[in-house]
């Protein structure tokens, strides 16, 4: 250990209320700029996987945008449906391998509910590649029987086995409940870190099968259709919100997308989930780089804190600096000795800022995933997260220099003299 360093470690510890404000407020500075960094990244990354392995998404036409929020991130309404003769059509097309049908519009206890085909769980891919599994039971077969995703079991405490209603739209309270026809849960999806994992999931029969005695989006007066009765009836779905569509061969794909958005039957639109991706960054990236900057601003203020801090507390160190030039210390140790504060308490709001975003990651993580859909990873720092460190570091050691150089000038003679 150097003399200046023990000198830098005794000189911190006699001042340590003021260095712990001083580095706590450095550390909060740098928790909220990587925690930006963190919450961009992550909420990037968790959409990009989404929704992998579907060529084409399509619904009646809006905009793009618009319908990939509604139909894979179950975010917002669909402005129309989409005819299934029309569906049929396009699940024909030559170069069409599959389609998967989804109807929007019900929820349970503020979930979505997605009306589809068993085919969902074969062909819909979230990741890497990866394919939907089960913790526990099975894919829906009867009629009202369901598959809840990884969160709505949690915090629902539903299993295999458990009766649920559905209600009619997509608000956490709703007054029209299809009490008269409960569902029995079916099977349990593992998480997927998407919107899955708070969706119920049932037949598009199943859909038909609740709305059967309703009437313009209300129950028909006086009309009341046991379950039991419900099949003698045509269940074949007249609309859907949107399908998934994926093709033989990817360069087929803006030929099918021309034939869907040129549809002479009726208007839809056909869009590439990672091209829509890309566009909606593309539109909220001021936002992104507002943010940062913003974040930025607040570290450049935690630092001229410290800063300020540093140099107030010259006035009173005056003749302790004196009394360390009349023992033989250069102007130039001094100036290092000043500098070396500085940079300790950087570096320390520094590794404390960036311990309390992991905390807060792994603390807040799940919950922000489970009411919000938006992952906080805990992991180890990202590169470009080591280099807003740097960054911060670097602008400290040139903050740093500014009490420095005020010490290096302070003479002998000034520090010795008593003013009255």
């Amino acid at each position: 250990m150097t003399p200046l360093w023990h000198l830098t470690r005794k000189s911190i510890a006699n001042r340590r209320l003021t260095v712990a404000l001083t580095v706590a407020a450095v550390a909060l500075a740098v928790a909220m700029l990587l925690g930006v960094e963190r919450l961009r990244n992550d909420a990037r990354e968790g959409f990009a996987q989404t929704i992998s392995g579907t060529d084409l998404v399509v619904g009646a036409r809006s905009g793009p945008l618009q319908l990939l929020l509604y139909s894979v991130f179950h975010i917002g309404n669909a402005t129309n449906n989409v005819s299934w003769a029309s569906l049929q059509k396009i699940a024909a097309h030559p170069q069409v391998a599959w389609l998967v049908p989804l109807s929007l519009g019900d929820s349970h206890r503020g979930f979505r509910v997605v009306g589809t085909t068993a085919d969902y769980f074969e062909h819909y891919r979230h990741g890497r590649d990866h394919r939907l599994r089960f913790v526990a039971g099975k894919p829906f077969a009867g009629l009202f029987e369901a598959v809840v995703g990884a969160e709505v079991a949690v915090q629902l405490g539903y299993r295999p086995g458990a009766r649920i209603v559905l209600s009619h739209g997509s608000g956490e309270t709703s007054f029209a409940g299809h009490d008269d026809k409960p569902f029995t849960v079916a099977g349990v999806l593992a998480r997927t870190g998407t919107p899955v994992d708070r969706s119920v999931l049932v037949s598009l029969q199943a859909i038909e099968a609740v709305h059967v005695d309703w009437a313009g989006g209300a129950p028909m007066p006086g009309v009341s259709i046991p379950p039991e009765f419900v099949t003698r009836f045509d269940l074949e779905p007249k609309a859907v919100t949107a399908a998934l569509v994926g093709l033989k061969s990817r360069i087929a794909v803006f030929r099918v997308q021309r034939f869907v958005n040129e549809f002479r039957d009726e208007p839809l639109l056909a869009v590439l989930p990672g091209a829509t991706l890309q566009e909606m960054w593309g539109l909220i990236g001021v936002v992104e780089r507002a943010l940062l900057a913003v974040s930025a601003l607040v570290v450049l203020v935690g630092l001229a804190g410290l800063v300020a801090v540093v140099v107030a507390s010259l006035g009173e160190r005056r003749r302790e600096l004196a009394i360390l030039r009349a023992l033989g210390a250069s102007p130039a140790q001094v100036f290092l000795l000043l500098a070396l504060e500085s940079v300790v308490m950087s570096v320390l709001g520094c590794l404390l800022g960036l311990a309390l975003v992991l905390a807060v990651a792994a603390l807040a993580g799940p919950w922000l995933q489970a009411h919000y859909g938006l992952l906080l990873s805990a992991g180890a720092p990202s590169a470009t997260e080591w280099a807003l460190l740097g960054g911060v570091l670097l602008a400290a050691l040139l903050a740093s220099l500014v009490p420095a150089v005020r010490a290096y000038r302070y003479s002998l003679a000034d520090g010795m003299t008593i003013r009255i």
